[in-house]
């Protein structure tokens, strides 16, 4: 019961932060190291950065700020 609670918990946390535009650095990895093995993985700052980027379109000419 209590690893179905703690799997329930974590899906819940990953949702969250999916929602508030929070990255899931640790999905990431994972998936790096299952499809693309002996590829280098970014590191947590990369990882953030490049993600804010793209969500925002910085230097793609589309950035809003407010409309």
């Amino acid at each position: 019961m209590l690893n179905r609670y703690s799997q329930v918990c974590a899906c819940f946390a990953q949702t969250a932060r999916l929602m508030v535009g929070i990255p899931d650095y640790e999905n990431y990895v994972a998936h790096r190291r299952k499809t693309h093995p002996g590829l280098p993985i970014m590191t947590y700052e990369e990882f953030f950065r490049e993600r804010q980027q793209a969500r925002y379109a910085v230097g793609k000419g589309r950035f809003r700020c407010c409309c």
